[in-house]
């Protein structure tokens, strides 16, 4: 793509960083393996390593495509503000003036979800956070992470980002399917909200939904007749994100607005949407061969990236 092109054409992007923790014991959280004198051994040189692995990813996203690094990027799994300051600072990104929106959530560990942006392209108006609230099979109160939505303009363009990290499927994915169901309403009631408001609403909704495109709760329960997912296409290529039991899946998805086609509504056109897999991001060798170069397999330090892939979405800029 010439140099032209590129500047008029901007990326949206979406990272699961995979339990990017600082390495300070954070006495309300289970963060306790993730300093140095717990069980992964996890210290100031693993920490910016990470770091510097990360960051170098964030830069190539979509270099292929636009003149510029993500302009807007969802992460999830990062533990507090600080990591994601790192992140903005790091010699990979600082020159790219991104700032970020980060609120703690009340998960067990400790994770959290948030978004970095280019205050370049992207200003923020307002941000909330909005808690799901689930309960165990004994009734207790089972803390996950938050939804966090950011109100903004993307080149003076009004619109609304959802960051997700449903539920996970660690206690089995029928066990678990109607805590993502819920999670899925819980976007839905969101956005019907934002619409009651200001109407004609444009979302950009992204995350880590543990669930593929396919699955009941983000295929029924989450992409209405307005919203577009496409992920789905993706998964039906066989691309998937990350490995679930030697499965492929494609659990980190961005869903858009339909608006988005729309040249004469929309500002930002959509254009495709990317799994980042390049074979550096890969392991290339044993019984994980091919799948994402992750920082741990179990309490075994790795030195890589994360176990999931990140994905992107490019728009056109009319």
């Amino acid at each position: 793509m010439s140099r032209s092109k590129r500047k008029n054409t901007i990326t949206v992007a979406f990272y699961n960083v995979e339990n990017l923790f600082d390495t300070v014991n954070n006495p309300l959280t289970a963060d306790n393996d993730y300093t140095p004198l717990g069980k992964l051994k996890w210290n100031a040189k693993r920490y910016q390593h990470k770091i510097k692995k990360i960051t170098s990813v964030i830069s190539q996203m979509g270099e292929n495509e636009s003149a510029f690094p993500p302009v807007i990027l969802g992460l999830v799994e990062v533990e507090n503000a600080k990591v994601v300051k790192d992140l903005t600072r790091h010699k990979n990104l600082s020159k790219f003036n991104y700032s970020y929106v980060h609120y703690d959530s009340p998960d067990e560990r400790g994770i959290d979800v948030a978004l970095m942006y280019n205050k370049d392209f992207f200003e923020v108006i307002s941000s909330d956070t909005h808690s799901l609230y689930l309960t165990d099979d004994n009734g207790e109160v089972d803390y996950t992470r938050d939804l966090l939505v950011v109100k903004g303009k993307l080149n003076g363009e009004l619109l609304h980002v959802l960051v997700n990290h449903w539920p996970s499927r660690r206690d089995g994915d029928k066990e678990t399917k109607k805590k993502r169901i819920k999670a899925a309403k819980q976007v839905q009631h969101v956005m019907n909200d934002i619409k009651a408001k200001e109407g004609n609403a444009k979302f950009i909704i992204m995350g880590d939904f543990n669930d593929d495109p396919t699955s009941d709760s983000v295929k029924n329960f989450l992409v209405s007749d307005d919203l577009y997912n496409p992920m789905k296409s993706l998964l039906e290529k066989g691309e998937g994100t990350s490995t679930y039991y030697k499965e492929w899946h494609l659990f980190d998805q961005i869903i858009f607005s339909r608006d988005f086609f729309d040249t004469e509504r929309s500002t930002h056109t959509f254009l495709k949407a990317t799994i980042l897999q390049k074979d550096w991001l890969r392991f290339h060798k044993g019984k994980f061969k091919d799948s994402p170069f992750r920082t741990y397999i179990g309490p075994w330090y790795q030195g890589g990236y994360s176990d999931h892939f990140p994905v992107y979405l490019t728009f056109g800029k009319g």
